[in-house]
């Protein structure tokens, strides 16, 4: 899958100050070579100063010549222009032809010099203007004003007030100025998908041996026109959920049910209690935050007979199980309310009806269709009454910026409206009220031997190292250690619900708070050890590979690449004896996806490692709303790659709350955890009481296995929250998952450069054609030649050039400052840095906001040079969502032609590397 920027490389070079950029270049390089010539012109008056004036007989006017000789001495030594050069150049010339010859030359060039350097102030300035122009001009692109009404709404209403203005802006429009750069670099210099900052697109390889058509080696090509894919905010659904529940008239209609799963244990009711903290609506990501945990309720005598009457009657609604209660515990409406709201706020009696389910790919229509199915006048006029929203949603998509402020304004006005009908004291609405992703087609083809000729053998060797980075790992270890320790080896636990409470209460929490405060690395840069309080020889695995890996590197780095810009290469050999030594550790069956970037160089093609995780599918699940089949195709690619005698199941987590988890039916099965209701056909659920693990001690591995089935059952998450997000049940389930995050951090306790000039550097490091880290530069702000008062324009853009050249900068990077007074999580990612923008320096210059704050430049990696996605408007920044498959059966492949062509390709390549 191609995520490509929004907008093509091209678009930024008006913003640039090219005659800016060549002026400072011939400052700074006659400036250094006159500095040279200086220091020779120095060597020579020091000879004369030597010959003037030192006698015992030397008069007044000797001493005189020979203290405005080393005074002369000093300003040509320095690369200053003396303040009367004539008379300079005649006490030179009249001691010395030699020498005066030589100061003349020198004179000459540095008043040339100086003439350049006067040219700066009018040039840069009439440049900084045109790039403001230029900004304020692609500020009306379509791309970026369609996302920019979801990102921030509040610049989008600013912009065309600003695109008015003109001349040097003040502090309020250097701000909007700032941001609306901000989004312009976003939209063409990064590939995160959102609305049409970044789309996607489908793509297949063709093998060049067979067919000449569908593209040039790397070279891909995408549609022009989008196609914009727009759903509701499933919390925007969630606050009218609560409307309805609160209604005493509506809720009454409502279908109740027990928490799934409950049981009783001795005296207790045992049953998960599921928390939801409501998320912030005014902030512009929002979600509802999910934990749950087992929880007890005594055996009294009025909730033993109201479970009883729910297993007598599973279909249920609010009003009658009120009812039955009033009679059977003889008690009034207000009572019988008061005990059911906390049964309810317990989670004990649920009312599942109106809940996003994850397969829910267009949720305002699966509310819409909840609210029928319940067969009550209110709730078939509700539905009828959100038929509005859904036109308004359909027509966003489609619609022109100014088109799309009247749909979003409509929208919210119609989901307040509805709130405030169903008896709401203040309408709750989110701030971002859709989302948005743009499919970019399904053309786009690659060369398949290409690709492998590159990609395959030199990524599988850097996967084989990928557990030793993978975070959850050391949890799946100590889980499993957990479990032998418990149940023995060979053992089988068939109550996973007490397992599960059993591990968090009696260990994992503790072990999380602990791992919460280790440091990788302590003060002086060693390696901490991970918490083993079970003395797990695998976690000592664990340990064991990552010391090897940064010994390693630190005899790379020692061994001579500190003094130089090579590249380092990490050979076959580190990387074999990497994975040799997490073997004890590494799971077997790993399906990886890695996010990489392809420089496509003519001697030296380049992929990039940017991100690499475990799972299945977890590139393409997010996506399947934008291509039609694509879940279908999906589907059949996991039964060709699962292992035999198992079964994938996804692990939902319950309640959806953020968009990003809503995805079309990628496995064949779900597990369905207490308090969930599950979404596919009752033959295809598995539910908790169904599973049981046991230890497989031949292979000496955990398995999940379900009873029914009599089949492994192998847990699949397929959102996009993170796993840690998820509440306790699904997230140890995960635990017997191929989950994994492997951020691939090479330089680790690896001891940084001396600095010079405060400036700390790492070279490349890469194996084979396969980068795992861009070369960087690290200095304190304090160092950075920041605009400072009195400091001119041209002299503040000739001081970062100054500082790129004795760095060694390139021309364009992506900066990440650390700094605690940075606002929010933007603080810590990655922006885009052009030092050839007064713009740009501007920018980047407002994210400082200490002189603690750490700054570190990283190569824009591919550059301009090495794009290999294009359109029919330039060059785009693009990035590849590739899975690979190592482990997987041999079978003969049975994959729809949609499926994205990554899926069959990297898993035969894998096959030939091996």
């Amino acid at each position: 899958m191609l995520r490509v920027a929004g907008l093509p490389i091209e678009t930024v070079h008006a913003l640039r100050c090219p005659a800016s950029r060549r002026w400072a270049d011939s400052v700074l390089t006659e400036d250094e070579r006159l500095r040279a010539a200086g220091e020779r012109v120095g060597d020579l008056l020091h000879d004369l100063v030597g010959r003037t004036g030192d006698g015992a007989d030397a008069g007044p006017d000797e001493a005189a010549d020979r203290r405005a000789l080393l005074k002369l001495r000093r300003e040509v030594f320095n690369n200053r222009l003396p303040q009367r050069p004539g008379e300079a150049l005649a006490l030179v010339a009249g001691r010395d032809a030699a020498a005066g010859e030589a100061l003349s030359r020198w004179l000459l060039d540095r008043r040339d010099l100086a003439a350049l350097r006067a040219t700066g102030a009018e040039l840069f300035a009439g440049e900084s203007a045109e790039a403001r122009a230029a900004l304020r001009a692609v500020a009306g692109e379509e791309r970026l004003r369609k996302g920019l009404l979801l990102a921030s709404p509040t610049l989008d209403a600013q912009i065309d007030a600003f695109v008015k203005g003109e001349g040097k802006p003040d502090k309020r429009r250097r701000k909007i100025e700032r941001s609306l750069l901000s989004y312009l670099y976003r939209t063409v210099c990064k590939t995160s998908p959102f609305s049409t900052f970044t789309g996607v697109a489908l793509g297949e390889f063709y093998d060049s041996r067979e067919d000449s058509a569908g593209g040039d080696g790397f070279e891909v090509r995408f549609a022009e026109k989008w196609t914009g894919h727009a759903r509701l905010n499933v919390v925007a659904l969630g606050r009218l959920a609560e409307c309805v529940i609160a209604d005493p008239v509506r809720r009454a209609d409502l279908p109740v049910a027990p928490a799934s799963g409950w049981g009783r244990d001795d005296d207790r009711v045992r049953y998960v209690r599921r928390w939801i903290t409501t998320g912030d609506d005014d902030t512009a990501v929002t979600f509802d935050a999910v934990k749950d945990r087992l929880f007890f309720l005594r055996r009294s005598g009025t909730l033993e007979r109201l479970l009883d009457f729910f297993e007598e009657n599973p279909a249920l609604r609010y009003g009658e199980l009120a009812a039955w209660l009033a009679e059977d515990a003889g008690a009034g409406a207000d009572e019988v309310e008061q005990y059911l709201a906390a049964l309810l706020d317990l989670g004990m009696v649920q009312v599942p009806a109106l809940r996003t389910a994850v397969h829910d790919t267009d949720p305002l229509r699966a509310f819409q269709r909840s609210l029928r199915e319940l067969d009550r006048p209110w709730a078939t006029g509700l539905a009828d009454r959100l038929t509005e929203a859904v036109a308004l949603t359909d027509r966003f998509a489609g619609a022109e910026p100014a088109e799309r402020r009247e749909v979003l304004a409509a929208l919210r006005a119609t989901l307040s409206d509805v709130q405030l009908e169903l008896g709401a004291e203040k309408p709750r609405v989110p701030q971002t009220l859709l989302y948005e992703d743009a499919a970019a087609g399904r053309e786009t083809s690659m060369d398949l031997g290409a690709w492998r000729e590159l990609t395959a053998e030199p990524l599988g060797r850097v996967e084989g190292v990928l557990p030793a980075f993978d975070l959850t790992l050391p949890q799946r270890v100590t889980f499993r250690g957990f479990f032998l320790a418990r149940y023995g080896q060979g053992g089988r636990c068939d109550d996973l619900l007490k397992l599960v409470h059993d591990f968090h209460e009696d260990f994992f929490d503790q072990y999380m708070t602990f791992t919460a405060s280790r440091t990788t690395f302590d003060t002086d840069g060693r390696y901490v050890p991970e918490v083993n309080w079970l003395g797990l020889p695998q976690l000592k695995a664990i340990d064991s590979a990552r010391q090897m890996f940064i010994d390693k590197m630190r005899a790379l780095w020692a061994s001579g690449a500190e003094g130089d810009d090579a590249d380092i290469d990490l050979d076959a050999g580190f990387l074999a004896d990497v994975t040799a030594e997490i073997a004890p550790a590494a799971p077997r069956f790993a399906p990886m996806s890695h996010h990489i970037q392809l420089a496509d160089r003519p001697d030296d093609p380049l992929i990039v490692l940017n991100r690499s995780y475990g799972g299945l599918s977890f590139p393409f699940s997010r996506f399947t709303q934008c291509f039609e089949g694509l879940d279908t195709a999906l589907l059949a690619a996991a039964d060709q790659v699962r292992p035999p005698d198992a079964v994938f199941a996804e692990v939902t987590g319950g309640t959806v709350t953020s968009n990003l988890n809503l995805h079309g039916r990628l496995t064949e099965y779900e597990i369905v955890c207490p308090g969930e209701s599950g979404t596919l056909p009752q033959e295809y659920r598995i539910h908790l009481d169904d599973l049981y693990i046991e230890h497989d001690e031949a292979a000496d591995r955990l398995v999940l296995r379900s009873t029914r089935l009599g089949r492994e059952v192998i847990p699949v998450y397929l959102g996009y929250l993170v796993p840690l997000a998820l509440p306790e049940l699904p997230r140890t389930l995960l635990l017997l998952s191929p989950t994994s995050m492997a951020p691939l951090n090479v330089w680790g306790g690896v001891p940084e450069s001396a600095p010079v000039g405060g400036v700390t550097r790492r070279p490349r490091v890469r194996h084979g054609s396969v980068v795992l880290s861009r070369r960087s530069w690290s200095a304190p702000a304090a160092g950075l030649p920041l605009l400072s008062p009195g400091t001119s324009d041209d002299d503040w853009f000739l001081g970062w050039h100054r500082f790129r050249r004795a760095t060694g900068l390139p021309d364009r990077v992506f900066v990440t400052v650390s700094d605690s007074g940075a606002r929010g999580a933007t603080g810590a990612k990655p922006q885009y840095l052009d030092f050839d923008s007064a713009l740009s320096l501007t920018a980047f210059e407002a994210l400082l906001k200490t002189a603690e704050a750490r700054v570190v430049f990283r190569e824009m990696l591919p550059d301009e040079d090495g794009l290999h996605a294009v359109s029919d408007r330039g060059a785009h920044v693009a990035e590849l969502a590739v899975e690979t498959l190592a482990g997987a059966p041999e079978r003969a492949p049975d994959i729809p032609e949609l499926v994205s062509a990554e899926l069959v390709s990297a898993d035969s390549a894998r096959r030939d590397a091996s």
